[in-house]
C-alpha cells in the first residue's frame, strides 16, 4: 500500500516553525574590538595610540596584513616593532589588536624547508601546512625537569671532539674575528649529524643573501637538508624580524625536543641579533648603556640560551644543543657582547686569525677554548688520550714561541717541538670533511704512541689519511666499545696502534738514506746496506793514517 504524499503546506509549516525556534533562541552578542591609530612611523617601528588594553609583546595588526609586536606600553601610546614591509603605512591608519602573542608553525612538515621567522616559505616549494603552533617566547625548562649531559655530540672535527668535546644539551659558543671559519664549524657539525637521528635548525640572522644561499647549497649537496630546517632573515629585512628570528627557531627546535628527539640549533650570529635589538631600543627611546646597548641586552640572550637543555627520561629524554656564534673585533674577546655570551654558555671555541693565516684549519685556539660540560659526556676512548694530547700541544705552543728567537735547543726540546708539529698537522682538516669516530681514535692513539714523529712533516696529510682508511680494519666488536662508557683495555690500544703502525710503514724514512742525504749523492743512497758496510771501513782506514793524501787516492 503506497503512502499518500505529504502535503506541501505541512512541509512549509514545519520548516518555518524550526526557523522561528532558532530565531527566538538566538541572542546577539556584541564583541568589543579595540582599534587604534598610527601616530608616527620610523625605521622598523611605529607609535600607536588608542589601544588602552594592549599587553606587552601582544601582536597588533596593521593595514596590508602587516604584524607588529607591542614593545613599549606607555600610558598614552605604545611603541610597536614592525615585522614586515612598512612603506605603505601612514599616520592615521587603523591598528587592531589580535589578542594573542607571536607564534610560529612547528612540526615534521618543516624538515628540509627554508622559512622566515613568520613561517613564510622562502624556497619556492609552496606554503608550509602544519597542525601545531608554538609561541616564540616560552619559559625555559625548570631545573627539576633537566638531566645531566651524558651523551656526546660528535662534530666530525678531531680538534673539537678530542680537546673541546660537546655534549647533547650543552651550549657551546663559537667566537672569533670575521672570516675565520666560524660558520664552517657549525655547518660541518650539521653535516656530521646525518644518520645520527639528530634534527638540525640553522638560524641565519641578518646574513647576506649570497652567504645564506651558499650555505643552503652546501647542505643540499651533502644531503643534510633532509634533517635540517633553515630559518632566515636577510640583511635588508626589518630589524624586528632579525630580533624574533632566534626565538622562533628555538620554538621550532623545542617541539622536536619535547617529542623525545635530539636537536642541534645554530645561531649565526648573535652579534647581528644584538645590533638589531640595539637599533630597535634606540628608536623606541630606551636609555642606552655600555656601547649604546640597552640594559637588558644580557637578559635577551640568557632567556634564549637557557632553553637549551637535556630533559629527564620521564619527559621524553630529548635534548637541545645550542651553538651560538659571535663575531669579535680585532681579537677582543673582552668586549661587551662576547663576555655576556661567554658567561651564559657552557664553554667557548675560539678561532684565531693568526692560525687561520698560517693555514691551520679549523683555526681553533686550544689554549683559549674550553668545554665545561662536554668532558663528562666525552667517550672513554677519547678521554684516555685527550689529556696527554692537550698537555703536549700546550707545551709545544709555548716552546714554539721561544724557539722563534733563534735560541739553541737541546734534544728534549727539539723532540717536543717536532711532536707538537705532528699534533698540529693531525688536527688540521679539510672543509666539510668530517672524520668518523674510529678514524679519529686511530689517529689520536698513533699520536700518543709517537708513531708520526718519524714521518716527514710534508707527508703528514697523506699519512693521516692512511691511518683513517686503515681504521676501517678495526674489528667490529672493538668499534662498538667506542660508543660505550667502557675504557679501552691495553690489548685494545695495542691492536689499534698496530693497525696504525702498519699503515705508516710506507711513510717511514729509510735508515740508510740519512747519511747519504747529507752528502747529496742520490745514486749512493740507493746502494744496498752491504755495499755501505764495505765502503765505510775502507774510508776510515784510508783517512786516519794519512788524512791529506786520501783525496789523491780517491781521485
Amino acid at each position: 500500500m503506497i503512502a499518500a504524499p505529504e502535503n506541501l503546506q505541512s512541509v512549509f509549516d514545519r520548516t518555518f516553525a524550526g526557523i522561528s525556534q532558532v530565531r527566538e533562541a538566538f541572542a546577539p552578542q556584541l564583541t568589543p574590538r579595540e582599534v587604534g591609530t598610527i601616530i608616527s612611523v620610523a625605521t622598523g617601528i611605529a607609535k600607536v595610540s588608542g589601544l588602552p588594553s594592549v599587553g606587552f609583546e601582544e601582536l597588533v595588526k596593521f593595514p596590508g596584513d602587516v604584524l607588529g609586536i607591542a614593545f613599549n606600553v606607555d600610558e598614552d601610546e605604545i611603541g610597536v616593532v614592525l615585522l614586515g614591509e612598512y612603506w605603505h603605512l601612514h599616520a592615521g591608519d587603523e591598528v587592531e589588536r589580535t589578542g594573542r602573542v607571536m607564534d610560529v608553525a612547528v612540526g615534521d612538515e618543516l624538515l628540509g624547508r627554508v622559512i622566515d621567522p613568520l613561517g613564510r616559505p622562502l624556497d619556492g616549494k609552496g606554503q608550509v601546512v602544519t597542525s601545531n603552533r608554538l609561541p616564540i617566547e616560552r619559559p625555559a625548562a625548570p631545573i627539576m625537569d633537566r638531566a645531566p649531559v651524558t651523551v656526546p655530540l660528535q662534530t666530525g672535527l678531531t680538534v673539537i671532539d678530542a680537546l673541546i668535546p660537546i655534549g647533547r644539551g650543552q651550549r657551546e659558543l663559537i667566537l672569533g674575528d670575521r672570516q675565520t671559519g666560524k660558520t664552517a664549524i657549525a655547518i660541518a657539525t650539521i653535516l656530521n649529524q646525518r644518520g645520527e637521528n639528530v634534527v638540525c635548525v640553522y638560524c641565519a640572522i641578518g646574513q647576506r643573501a649570497s652567504a645564506v644561499a651558499k650555505t643552503i647549497a652546501v647542505l643540499r649537496e651533502k644531503g643534510a637538508m633532509d634533517h635540517t630546517i633553515v630559518v632566515v632573515t636577510e640583511g635588508n629585512d626589518p630589524p624586528g624580524l632579525a630580533y624574533i628570528a632566534p626565538y622562533a627557531a628555538t620554538s621550532i627546535a623545542e617541539h622536536f625536543m619535547e617529542a623525545g628527539r635530539d636537536v642541534l640549533i645554530v645561531y649565526d650570529d648573535l652579534t647581528q641579533h644584538a645590533r638589531a635589538y640595539r637599533e630597535l631600543s634606540l628608536l623606541l627611546r630606551r636609555p642606552p648603556g655600555r656601547e649604546a646597548f640597552p640594559g637588558d641586552i644580557f637578559y635577551i640572550h640568557s632567556r634564549l640560551l637557557e632553553r637549551a637543555t637535556h630533559l629527564r627520561p620521564e619527559l621524553g629524554g630529548g635534548s637541545l644543543t645550542a651553538l651560538p656564534i659571535i663575531e669579535t673585533e680585532a681579537q677582543n674577546i673582552s668586549a661587551y657582547i662576547p663576555t655576556n655570551l661567554i658567561s651564559i654558555t657552557d664553554g667557548q671555541i675560539y678561532l684565531s686569525p693568526s692560525l687561520f693565516e698560517l693555514g691551520v684549519l679549523p683555526a681553533v685556539d686550544v689554549g683559549r677554548s674550553v668545554s665545561r660540560v662536554g668532558g663528562k659526556a666525552q667517550r672513554a676512548a677519547y678521554r684516555a688520550v685527550a689529556g696527554d694530547l692537550k698537555l703536549a700541544y700546550a707545551q709545544f705552543e709555548e716552546l714554539e714561541t721561544f724557539a722563534r728567537f733563534g735560541a739553541r735547543l737541546d734534544e728534549d726540546t727539539r723532540k717536543i717541538i717536532e711532536h707538537g708539529q705532528r699534533i698540529r698537522a693531525c688536527l688540521k682538516q679539510s672543509e666539510f670533511a668530517p672524520v668518523s669516530v674510529p678514524g679519529q681514535i686511530a689517529v689520536l692513539l698513533a699520536l700518543t704512541a709517537e708513531l708520526f714523529d718519524t714521518v716527514p712533516i710534508d707527508q703528514m696529510t697523506d699519512a693521516e689519511h692512511a691511518v683513517q682508511e686503515a681504521a676501517a680494519n678495526i674489528p667490529a666488536e672493538l668499534t662498538e666499545r667506542f660508543n660505550t662508557a667502557e675504557k679501552l683495555s691495553d690489548e685494545d690500544r695495542a691492536a689499534i696502534v698496530q693497525i696504525a703502525r702498519n699503515a705508516l710503514i710506507r711513510f717511514q724514512p729509510k735508515p740508510e738514506s740519512k747519511p747519504q742525504s747529507k752528502a747529496g749523492s742520490e745514486p749512493e743512497a740507493k746502494a744496498g746496506p752491504e755495499l755501505q758496510r764495505e765502503s765505510t771501513p775502507v774510508a776510515k782506514t784510508e783517512v786516519k793514517p794519512t788524512p791529506k793524501p786520501a783525496p789523491k787516492e780517491q781521485s
